[in-house]
């Protein structure tokens, strides 16, 4: 057995197990059902059931169970940096106050025609989510909520106005990647009026994470599970690394 050479777990070690749900644009029925299980072994899945399938009016949603015979070589993979131990709710207003020695004016919104704003006050609100306090609470923090559909534009010309040390942006609506092209157009906005350099660009979102931020132009991407305290750390952090930077 090569421990480098690794496949899901289910039961017993190497077995492979996985499960899986998706929808098809198929009524259900025993056709549905075969059609699903013909797309669950060309996605490398052996002795697939189907373990629940339920109409939609229409289309029909899965659950199957399969055995994936493809394997991943972690020998092969590069060493990743490990992500630093999070400071405290106390921590990170110490750190403000200490190294940066102001308020960080933050401001946040749903770009574009994301209606969606359960992200954005888990982290931007003051009762915050999972027990941390969100940003308005944070006595070291000025929070501006803008709420949903807010027009790339009116989020830049709101961070000029309150003179922003970071913008925080919540993408839930993804359907046919509309939160790629928006995002994508946030960034040139920024960049192309000067912006960029001067402030602190995140976003958020269930299917965001730290190499399509990076990719996107962002600062940092968070993605399902950050709370307040993860995004408070990273703007305190990465504000003083620009700040001791310009001192040297």
């Amino acid at each position: 057995m090569n421990s480098q050479i690794i496949k899901p777990y289910g039961d017993s070690w190497g077995d492979g197990q996985v499960q899986l749900s998706f929808t098809l644009p198929l009524p259900a029925g025993p056709r549905a059902q075969e059609a699903a299980k013909r797309l669950a072994a060309q996605m490398g899945l052996d002795n697939v059931q189907v373990v629940h399938m339920k109409d939609l009016h229409g289309f029909t949603y899965f659950i199957l169970y399969g055995s994936c015979r493809h394997s991943v070589d972690v020998s092969a993979i590069p060493e990743l940096e490990a992500e630093e131990q999070p400071m405290d709710f106390e921590e990170i207003n110490a750190f403000i106050q200490a190294r940066i020695g102001r308020k960080l004016v933050v401001v946040g919104a749903c770009t574009g025609t994301d209606a969606h704003t359960v992200g954005l006050d888990a982290i931007m609100n003051m009762k915050g989510y999972k027990g941390e306090y969100g940003l308005e609470r944070y006595p070291m923090i000025e929070a501006v909520n803008l709420g949903s559909q807010v027009p790339n534009e009116v989020l830049l010309q709101k961070a000029v106005e309150v003179k922003a040390d970071a913008v925080l942006v919540s993408q839930v609506v993804t359907q046919r990647d509309v939160h790629i092209q928006n995002l994508t157009q946030l960034v040139e906005m920024a960049e192309a009026e000067g912006l960029r350099p001067r402030l602190i660009m995140v976003v958020g979102g269930p299917r965001i994470d730290r190499a399509l931020a990076a990719e996107l132009g962002f600062d940092a991407g968070f993605g399902v599970g950050t709370t307040a305290r993860d995004v408070a750390g990273f703007l305190a952090k990465e504000m003083a690394r620009r700040l001791e930077g310009e001192v040297k």
